[in-house]
């Protein structure tokens, strides 16, 4: 891990609103929340989001359809829209019409678009469009693709479902085939000024990204701080049980790279050696969800301190 100093610093909203570019990758909840926080950047926020989901409406869809798992940036679209109506139509589930029960409307419509696009990003972004979505969302790969673990007794476990059911953490995460991320993706990562990772479940939103051919490569080349936003509650998979800094150890021998420079989080862990924060507070009507301004100020007093130590760092080696 990246050892450096840490103290205390406040900062305001001018140093997000400074940067030129802004990445965030995960999947679910987790990720439609940082976008969310930081809708005020605009065009300059990216989403790299996870499409390896099994399960759900967007397993259904694809079980009977070769197609990117939909779910998750549905989800990012709905936290993102201005108008509440349009977000309960994205997340519309069909209960009664037993052709479509169990489907979610907004995996129904990004599918159609889809079939009408000549790529998958191509119907994100008119979906985005129609909807007045200025933050732009990327697949993290436009090949669909499954989640899979290698376990200590030697057996394989398929899809996102069985991994999030696991008794234990894996030896390893990959993907069932190698994938490539889509050219924007790639070029955003390399002129992002901060580059965000999490929160969301460890191995089924924020591992998948990263197992994406030259994700993490890209991330590590880049000079630009990477942040992780630790969940507020434990959650219900193998990594749930682990402390943190374990978490990110296991995930820094997986991808081979050493890409976390902060951590933003609210569990003590006394082995966590990584600079971090932890005076984030949820949200009033959820607690596993972060509050979004106390999220945004959380993250410019993170690049407050990550500038300072950089600065001090240049002026010892001068």
């Amino acid at each position: 891990m990246r050892e450096q100093p840490l103290r205390s610093y406040e900062a305001d909203d001018c140093q997000i609103k400074q940067l030129r570019r802004v990445t965030a990758i995960g999947g679910g909840h987790g990720l439609g929340r940082v976008l969310a926080s930081l809708q005020f950047l605009q065009s300059k926020l990216v989403g790299i989001v996870a499409t390896t989901d099994n399960g759900g409406a967007s397993g259904l869809l694809r079980r009977s359809h070769q197609t990117i798992a939909w779910g998750d940036i549905r989800n990012c679209l709905s936290q993102l829209v201005d108008q509440r109506l349009a977000a309960d139509v994205l997340n519309y589930r069909f209960t009664d019409d037993p052709t479509l029960a169990g489907h979610n409307f907004g995996n129904l419509l990004l599918h159609t678009l889809n079939q009408l696009s000549a790529r998958p990003l191509d119907g994100i972004q008119l979906l985005s469009r129609l909807l007045n979505v200025n933050t732009r969302l990327l697949p993290m790969s436009e090949s669909p693709v499954d989640l899979v673990a290698d376990t200590h007794e030697g057996l394989e476990c398929f899809g996102e479902l069985l991994v999030d059911q696991l008794g234990h953490m894996p030896t390893t995460l990959r993907l069932s085939k190698p994938v490539s991320a889509t050219p924007e993706a790639l070029r955003h990562l390399q002129r992002s000024d901060l580059i965000i990772i999490g929160p969301g479940s460890f191995l089924t939103s924020i591992m998948p990204p990263l197992l994406v051919d030259k994700i993490v490569e890209t991330i590590a080349s880049n000079d630009a701080p990477v942040i992780f936003i630790d969940n507020l509650l434990p959650e219900y998979s193998p990594a749930g049980e682990l402390p943190l800094s374990v978490r990110l150890d296991w995930l820094r021998s997986v991808v081979g790279h050493d890409i976390i420079d902060f951590v933003i989080t609210n569990n003590a862990d006394p082995n966590l050696t990584i600079p971090h924060l932890n005076s984030i507070k949820a949200a009033a009507d959820a607690p596993q969800r972060h509050d979004k301004e106390s999220l945004r100020n959380t993250l410019n007093q993170a690049l407050a301190a990550i500038s300072a130590t950089r600065h001090a760092s240049k002026g010892n080696q001068q």
